[in-house]
């Protein structure tokens, strides 16, 4: 298929970090070995037909582009940072022909090459309002066959997007596998690389390749017969630590019914000698204690006979008085009536 393409594939003696020329086949492989397009933006890109803008004014020699702008940035913002490294002869940020806001690129034309080359050597991966910048040359009309990120070519990109384009300055291309070139010009596949790879090498190299692999059986045989003695190491130790728990757990149940049962031994004969001291005081007590507790109660006795005596007297000498009351009153009532008598 390469006799087809209007380039030279690049290999493993012959390439380059930055394209020389733009093709969307080549700008779509990491190391630009490509022979067939990926996605549909390369095919669409193969096809399109575009044409650099003649209304574009001044040097493409002098001219810088700036990427990953914020949107905030001004073209005095640019013109101020820029101008650290020359005179700036024009700042053209681009915007939306609609809305007038900035689209995040502008291009910066300095006065001569030396400060073109200074400012992109400089300012590259700097900060301007928050934002890391990209600069790099402008290629629209420096690089020949370009093609804009609209039609599907472009350099850049995200990974998100899965259309990455490399040979630019943020994504360069890498150095192609060394492989070899059969036929004319065709490149093998991974079998017919490996394959070639293989008869090429030295004996020497093949004999140190099987002595090394011979080790690394030898050491990862050693190193299974260690995993395996350890996990046997780890599982003794297991259940070592599985039967002291248990011993210990035993022992310690054994100390808990051990005082459990002198406690409860301690409480017995503590409560049948104190039945037995107070039985004994019982029987020890004296006979004049008693005699004492009977003289008590015989005078409580009295004392109550007494008050009862008391209280009959009293009872007695109210209706005495309450007698002598009413036959006084009968007196004093007679002699009134035999009063009113001689009146008349």
């Amino acid at each position: 298929m390469q006799n087809k393409l209007k380039y030279e594939v690049p290999t493993y003696h012959n390439w380059s970090q930055l394209a020389k020329f733009y093709h969307p086949l080549q700008a779509g492989s990491i190391d630009g070995t490509d022979t067939y397009p990926h996605d549909k933006a390369i095919w669409r890109a193969l096809f399109a037909k575009y044409k650099p803008n003649k209304r574009v004014e001044g040097n493409p020699d002098c001219t810088l582009f700036v990427g990953r702008l914020n949107r905030d940035t001004t073209e005095a913002t640019l013109i101020r940072c820029f101008s650290k490294y020359g005179n700036v002869k024009r700042c053209r940020l681009v915007r939306d022909v609609v809305t007038g806001l900035s689209r995040g690129y502008a291009f910066v034309e300095y006065e001569n090459e030396r400060d073109v080359k200074i400012a992109y050597r400089e300012m590259y991966q700097t900060d301007i309002d928050g934002h890391e910048i990209l600069v790099d040359y402008e290629l629209e009309r420096m690089l020949k066959g370009w093609i804009p990120r609209r039609l599907g070519g472009g350099l850049g990109g995200k990974k998100e997007s899965g259309q990455l384009r490399f040979g630019g300055r943020d994504r360069p291309f890498r150095r192609p596998l060394p492989v070899e070139v059969l036929g004319q010009g065709h490149i093998g596949s991974n079998h017919d690389r490996d394959q070639n790879r293989e008869n090429n090498r030295p004996r020497s190299f093949n004999r140190d390749s099987r002595d090394y692999r011979r080790d690394n059986r030898d050491n990862h045989r050693d190193s299974r017969d260690y995993q395996r003695d350890s996990r046997d190491y780890n599982r003794d130790s297991r259940d070592h630590s599985r039967d002291y728990d248990r011993d210990s757990r035993d022992s310690n149940r054994n100390s808990r019914d051990d005082s459990r049962d002198r406690d409860y031994s301690r409480d017995r004969s503590g409560s049948r000698s104190f039945d037995r001291e107070k039985d004994s005081y019982r029987d020890e007590r004296p006979k004049e204690a008693e005699d004492e507790v009977d003289r008590k109660r015989r005078s409580d006795t009295s004392r109550d006979r007494r008050g009862s005596k008391h209280e009959r007297d009293r009872n007695e000498k109210d209706r005495h008085k309450e007698r002598r009351d009413h036959s006084r009153h009968d007196s004093h009532r007679a002699k009134g009536d035999s009063s009113r008598k001689d009146r008349k």
